[in-house]
């Protein structure tokens, strides 16, 4: 009953499990939920998977038209068969984005389904999930749910490069706080800086010796000194005088971890690239513009592919756990906390919600020690958290299927290169970098308004 129904599923588990809080039990619930449609959509947009289970599976065929997947299964793989699996998981979080709306009592009812029934919830997604495959008119569905889906990623992709952006601001702000009273953080914030400018550059370096050359490779040249000379740029704009006569919380330690994401950013948008091939002395393809150790690593795909999905569907999940607190929807919203109510901490970003008061609200059932943080009220928006996990719905989605590059997509080439996930990377990179630079001239452009990052 406590999982089906309860508000404490976790509160089942084993006693050596250390100590949860309620809140954050409930959204490990939820993104165990989307692990696992994740997980079905890789199988699906897997041929190795789908040819073992024809080879291994006794009636396969039988099996498959019996439950009028096709004769071997067609309808259940491919790009459609996880455009269908993730809109019934986007709309399962979309109907509860608008179900938890202006939800700020944990003790009212739409709070308990929020925080509990997890079998029933359970059920239903995966109801939802196979009802999309009874869709009529499945063309013109596809079609205009692939837009829905590039849009939805886009917004996704947007959000967490305002939240990083939010993100430097913070930490600057919070350790020049501790720096007015003791110079051990003066010394801490130029360290990091200069790691953080050490690594962009490095990262700059080592991209112009691998994946240039003297001859040809314009695009990679061209992006790599675009984006070295935006990192420039806006470092140099942070300690402007201008910009820090509107805002003395500006420095170099903003612009550093820009800077390490842009060179991130081009790393890995170099790396999504198509290759380059050319014709040798001895007429063969090489490829070039990438590093020859490399294309020894791309020799076993299915561990490389397995490897990459996941660190890649762990960062997704990461982003959208650490996207969903009350400080991040705030920051959204353009709401801060005050400098003077700054206390400088090495894990600023790690402080949990509720910790006040969650030692009071202890309760032991037999299993796992569940902490009750949330009896004076949430201490996350309910919506907000659904809302970004609809998005990140349609960015697994359009991530899985090679977003516009779908009719040729499959798992086992999910880091071959596409022309679509490079120019997404690429433009996420100079939007990033506009993002940052327009909370730097903000204030300038418009004097009248107040500004607090």
């Amino acid at each position: 009953l406590a999982c089906c129904c309860g508000t404490a599923a976790c509160s089942l588990c084993c006693k050596c499990c250390p100590k949860i809080k309620q809140s954050t039990s409930t959204r490990f619930m939820y993104a165990l939920y989307f692990i696992l449609v994740t997980i079905i959509c890789c199988v699906m947009m897997s041929t190795t998977v789908a040819n073992e289970m024809k080879m291994h599976i006794p009636f396969y065929k039988e099996m498959c038209k019996g439950i009028q997947a096709g004769e071997m299964c067609e309808k259940l793989v491919g790009y459609s068969a996880v455009y269908k699996v993730c809109f019934g998981m986007a709309c399962f979080f979309f109907l509860f984005f608008l179900f938890t709306i202006k939800i700020n009592s944990s003790k009212s009812c739409r709070a308990y389904i929020h925080n509990g029934f997890w079998l029933i919830k359970l059920i239903v997604l995966a109801a939802m999930c196979s009802g999309a495959f009874f869709i009529p008119d499945q063309d013109t569905f596809l079609n205009a749910w692939r837009y829905v889906g590039a849009t939805g990623g886009c917004l996704f992709i947007v959000i967490q490069l305002i939240l990083l952006v939010e993100f430097a601001h913070k930490w600057n702000k919070n350790w020049t706080a501790g720096a007015n009273h003791k110079q051990v953080w003066s010394g801490l914030l130029a360290l990091v800086t200069l790691i953080l400018y050490s690594i962009a550059v490095a990262a700059l370096v080592l991209m112009a010796l691998f994946y240039t050359r003297s001859e040809g490779c314009m695009y990679n040249k061209v992006l790599i000194g675009v984006n070295g000379g935006l990192c420039l740029f806006v470092s140099l704009v942070a300690i402007s005088p201008c910009v820090q006569n509107c805002q003395p919380h500006s420095g170099l330690l903003q612009s550093g971890v820009i800077s390490c994401y842009v060179m991130y950013l081009t790393f890995s948008a170099l790396s999504s690239k198509p290759p380059e091939t050319i014709l040798d002395e001895n007429n063969r393809n090489i490829t070039i513009c990438v590093p020859e150790f490399s294309q020894g690593l791309h020799r076993d795909e299915n561990l490389v592919t397995g490897l990459g999905t996941t660190i890649l569907f762990g960062c997704i999940l990461y982003s959208c756990l650490t996207s969903t607190t009350r400080s991040s929807s705030e920051a959204l919203r353009g709401i801060y906390a005050t400098a003077e109510t700054e206390v400088a901490r090495c894990c600023f970003c790690c402080v949990p919600d509720g910790d006040a008061d969650a030692e009071d609200h202890i309760e032991k059932r037999g299993g796992q020690t569940v902490v009750y943080d949330e009896k004076k009220g949430t201490v996350y928006s309910y919506a907000y958290f659904h809302f970004v996990f609809f998005l990140a719905s349609l960015y697994v989605m359009m991530t899985v299927t090679h977003w516009f590059h779908y009719e040729s997509a499959q798992i086992e080439k999910f880091f071959s290169g596409t022309w679509s996930i490079f120019w997404i990377k690429m433009v996420s990179c100079w939007v990033c970098v506009c993002l940052y630079l327009w909370t730097l001239i903000a204030p300038l452009c418009c004097p009248t308004r107040e500004f607090s990052v």
